[in-house]
């Protein structure tokens, strides 16, 4: 079994927001969201309806096989990810219920399951954050550009189990092939020299900070840095924005309600509130995410969704060809 295939050891960490698991009107949610872009919606959810949520946070790909071994034993009622191809991959293992028609009608086709068991909440972009002072790197025009032997000790990327660094290059490879991908990973794999990141926060410190030129994050972790320090010489590049770009990968957070939940309108509650006015814009104000129901506008502190070229490759895509990327990057030896 390789390193990036589902791991039955997972640690937790048990977060209860308001009153103990205990109550009557409680849900069990399953979380592999950071809890700094999943806590205040959830709270606002508690304190909107009195319902209380208690987060069993951990990797997604984790908690996933967790639900697995659980089956009908399990104590969750919910199963929130950071990304699509996490929850296709629960699709796949029958652990999700469908949806109701109220729900999976208010987010777009290539937002949710084709079967709706899952629906996204909120989109992001896999863009490159350069340092301004750099004029090499404000050339930088395609994610492809990130295997030149130029960026030698000066990029940044995650380690290669991280969710959106998997998903990202599944979009790269089901819309510019196999060999190319590969040959991106090969080049980067030589550029970082085996110094990788384990949060992209961390990457855009380091090129803020002048040591290093370029990075591959998603889009809301340059605008939250610069919130901190409105100053800092960077900018974000919309990657593959030329009229033969392949365009920007996507991706999206979103959630499902566990088979073998005994709360299922409680559960259901929960994602109507998520995907609501109120829980819509709260992702994109204070996560600075995209979100996924129509209607609902980005902040304007990031580039408006119609102004920047998206890989045609629909959500569900990221979880169909989840293990041919992780073989992929197996096969290259990414750290």
């Amino acid at each position: 079994m390789n390193k990036l295939t589902y791991n039955f050891s997972v640690l937790l960490t048990l977060i209860t927001i308001s009153l103990p698991a205990f109550a009557e009107e409680s849900l069990v949610v399953y979380s592999g969201r950071s809890d700094n872009f999943i806590k205040p919606v959830l709270n606002a959810f508690t304190q909107s309806t009195g319902i209380k949520v208690i987060i069993h946070a951990g990797k997604s790909t984790g908690l996933l096989n967790k639900l697995r071994q659980e089956g009908d034993r399990s104590s969750a009622d919910l199963f929130l990810s950071n990304d699509a191809g996490t929850l296709q991959k629960g699709t796949e293992f029958d652990l999700f219920s469908v949806l109701p028609d109220n729900i999976k009608s208010q987010i777009p086709d290539n937002f949710r399951a084709a079967d709706n068991t899952w629906v996204g909440l909120s989109a992001r972009a896999r863009v490159l954050v350069v340092n301004k002072k750099s004029s090499a790197a404000n050339s930088v025009s395609s994610i492809f550009d990130l295997a030149n032997p130029q960026w030698k000790g000066r990029l940044g990327i995650t380690n290669s189990t991280n969710e959106s660094y998997i998903a990202g290059t599944t979009v790269y490879m089901l819309v510019a092939g196999k060999n190319k991908t590969g040959d991106w990973l090969k080049g980067m794999k030589n550029n970082v020299e085996g110094k990788v990141f384990n949060k992209h926060s961390k990457i855009v410190k380091a090129v803020a900070s002048g040591k290093l030129d370029v990075g591959l994050v998603n889009h809301y972790y340059i605008y939250r840095h610069l919130a901190k320090h409105p100053d800092a010489p960077i900018k974000l590049v919309m990657p593959d924005q030329a009229k033969d770009g392949i365009g920007v990968a996507w991706n999206v957070a979103g959630i499902a309600i566990v088979k073998h939940s005994k709360k299922r309108q409680l559960a259901e509650k929960l994602i109507e509130f998520l995907i609501s006015n109120s829980g819509q814009k709260q992702f994109a104000e204070v996560n600075l995410e995209y979100p996924t129901r129509k209607g609902i506008a980005a902040s304007p502190k990031v580039p408006a969704v119609d102004s920047f070229k998206v890989a045609d490759v629909p959500m569900t895509r990221l979880g169909t060809h989840r293990s041919a990327t992780i073989d992929l990057i197996e096969s290259v030896g990414m750290p």
